[in-house]
Protein backbone atom coordinates (compact mmCIF):
# COMPACT_ATOMS: atom_id res chain seq x y z
CA UNK A 1 0.00 0.00 0.00
CA UNK A 2 3.10 2.56 0.66
CA UNK A 3 4.16 1.75 -2.24
CA UNK A 4 1.38 2.57 -4.61
CA UNK A 5 0.69 5.92 -2.15
CA UNK A 6 4.61 7.19 -3.23
CA UNK A 7 4.01 5.76 -6.70
CA UNK A 8 0.71 8.37 -6.99
CA UNK A 9 2.34 11.01 -4.55
CA UNK A 10 5.83 10.96 -7.45
CA UNK A 11 3.62 10.75 -10.26
CA UNK A 12 1.50 13.85 -8.75
CA UNK A 13 4.78 15.86 -8.70
CA UNK A 14 6.09 15.36 -11.75
CA UNK A 15 2.64 16.10 -14.01
CA UNK A 16 2.11 19.06 -11.65
CA UNK A 17 5.80 20.97 -12.59
CA UNK A 18 5.03 23.74 -14.83
CA UNK A 19 7.09 23.59 -18.09
CA UNK A 20 9.45 26.15 -19.19
CA UNK A 21 7.46 26.38 -22.60
CA UNK A 22 3.69 27.38 -20.86
CA UNK A 23 3.53 30.89 -21.07
CA UNK A 24 0.32 32.33 -19.28
CA UNK A 25 0.67 35.57 -21.08
CA UNK A 26 -2.63 36.05 -22.92
CA UNK A 27 -1.72 39.89 -24.10
CA UNK A 28 1.18 38.76 -26.42
CA UNK A 29 0.38 36.92 -29.36
CA UNK A 30 1.89 33.44 -30.15
CA UNK A 31 3.41 33.35 -33.13
CA UNK A 32 6.01 31.23 -34.09
CA UNK A 33 9.58 31.48 -33.78
CA UNK A 34 12.63 30.04 -35.31
CA UNK A 35 15.99 32.35 -35.43
CA UNK A 36 19.56 31.65 -36.62
CA UNK A 37 21.88 33.59 -35.28
CA UNK A 38 25.37 33.39 -36.15
CA UNK A 39 27.62 34.72 -33.35
CA UNK A 40 30.66 35.81 -35.87
CA UNK A 41 28.54 38.18 -37.95
CA UNK A 42 29.73 41.61 -36.66
CA UNK A 43 26.26 42.31 -35.40
CA UNK A 44 26.31 39.43 -32.84
CA UNK A 45 30.32 40.00 -31.91
CA UNK A 46 29.17 41.34 -28.50
CA UNK A 47 27.22 37.78 -28.03
CA UNK A 48 30.94 35.94 -27.84
CA UNK A 49 31.58 37.33 -24.78
CA UNK A 50 29.50 36.32 -21.29
CA UNK A 51 27.81 39.38 -20.45
CA UNK A 52 27.53 41.04 -24.03
CA UNK A 53 24.02 41.12 -25.01
CA UNK A 54 22.83 41.63 -28.88
CA UNK A 55 19.23 42.73 -30.55
CA UNK A 56 17.58 39.85 -33.28
CA UNK A 57 15.35 39.94 -35.80
CA UNK A 58 12.34 37.40 -35.37
CA UNK A 59 9.27 37.35 -32.40
CA UNK A 60 6.85 40.03 -32.35
CA UNK A 61 8.98 43.20 -31.74
CA UNK A 62 12.37 41.25 -32.72
CA UNK A 63 14.52 39.39 -29.73
CA UNK A 64 17.05 40.07 -26.97
CA UNK A 65 20.39 37.72 -26.61
CA UNK A 66 22.08 37.61 -23.30
CA UNK A 67 25.16 35.56 -22.81
CA UNK A 68 24.73 34.58 -19.45
CA UNK A 69 27.75 32.29 -19.16
CA UNK A 70 30.27 29.68 -21.06
CA UNK A 71 27.71 28.34 -24.02
CA UNK A 72 24.46 29.58 -22.15
CA UNK A 73 22.29 32.28 -24.23
CA UNK A 74 19.30 34.22 -23.34
CA UNK A 75 16.53 35.07 -25.33
CA UNK A 76 13.66 36.95 -24.78
CA UNK A 77 11.00 38.99 -26.77
CA UNK A 78 11.62 42.42 -27.41
CA UNK A 79 7.69 43.20 -26.77
CA UNK A 80 7.11 44.29 -22.98
CA UNK A 81 4.40 41.12 -21.58
CA UNK A 82 2.19 43.64 -19.61
CA UNK A 83 1.31 45.79 -22.76
CA UNK A 84 -0.27 45.12 -26.62
CA UNK A 85 3.08 45.62 -28.90
CA UNK A 86 3.31 49.33 -30.27
CA UNK A 87 6.15 50.83 -30.95
CA UNK A 88 6.71 51.75 -27.43
CA UNK A 89 6.70 48.74 -25.55
CA UNK A 90 9.45 47.04 -27.47
CA UNK A 91 12.03 46.70 -24.92
CA UNK A 92 16.09 48.48 -24.88
CA UNK A 93 18.84 47.07 -23.27
CA UNK A 94 19.89 49.81 -20.27
CA UNK A 95 23.36 49.28 -18.21
CA UNK A 96 23.62 45.87 -19.87
CA UNK A 97 21.40 43.94 -17.10
CA UNK A 98 17.84 45.77 -17.54
CA UNK A 99 15.51 45.84 -20.28
CA UNK A 100 13.40 48.92 -20.53
CA UNK A 101 10.37 49.97 -21.71
CA UNK A 102 9.71 53.21 -22.75
CA UNK A 103 5.90 53.47 -22.82
CA UNK A 104 5.38 53.17 -19.17
CA UNK A 105 9.39 52.56 -18.13
CA UNK A 106 9.06 49.72 -16.56
CA UNK A 107 11.93 47.19 -16.20
CA UNK A 108 12.58 43.68 -16.56
CA UNK A 109 15.92 41.79 -15.38
CA UNK A 110 17.86 40.76 -18.18
CA UNK A 111 18.98 37.27 -16.36
CA UNK A 112 15.34 35.93 -15.63
CA UNK A 113 12.83 38.47 -17.65
CA UNK A 114 11.28 38.71 -13.53
CA UNK A 115 9.38 41.98 -13.31
CA UNK A 116 11.31 44.64 -11.57
CA UNK A 117 8.71 47.23 -11.42
CA UNK A 118 5.84 47.34 -9.00
CA UNK A 119 2.43 46.26 -11.03
CA UNK A 120 3.69 44.03 -13.62
CA UNK A 121 3.17 40.63 -12.82
CA UNK A 122 4.22 39.25 -15.96
CA UNK A 123 7.71 38.16 -16.71
CA UNK A 124 9.01 38.87 -20.44
CA UNK A 125 8.49 36.28 -22.49
CA UNK A 126 11.75 33.75 -23.03
CA UNK A 127 12.49 31.85 -25.52
CA UNK A 128 14.65 28.72 -26.05
CA UNK A 129 18.39 29.38 -27.09
CA UNK A 130 20.58 26.78 -27.80
CA UNK A 131 24.24 26.81 -29.30
CA UNK A 132 23.80 24.05 -32.22
CA UNK A 133 27.60 24.53 -33.00
CA UNK A 134 30.50 27.06 -31.92
CA UNK A 135 29.23 29.54 -34.05
CA UNK A 136 25.40 29.04 -34.13
CA UNK A 137 22.82 30.06 -32.03
CA UNK A 138 18.97 28.54 -32.52
CA UNK A 139 16.25 30.19 -31.39
CA UNK A 140 13.07 29.08 -30.68
CA UNK A 141 9.78 28.84 -29.23
CA UNK A 142 9.00 25.18 -29.43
Amino acid sequence: MKKYLFLSVFMMLIYSCNSDNIDDNTILPNIPVNETIFLNNPEFIDLQVPGGWAYSQGGISGIIVYHSGINTYIAFERSAPHLTPKSCSRMDVKNSIIMFCSCDDSEFGILNGAPLTDGVSYPARQYRAELVSNNTLQITNY
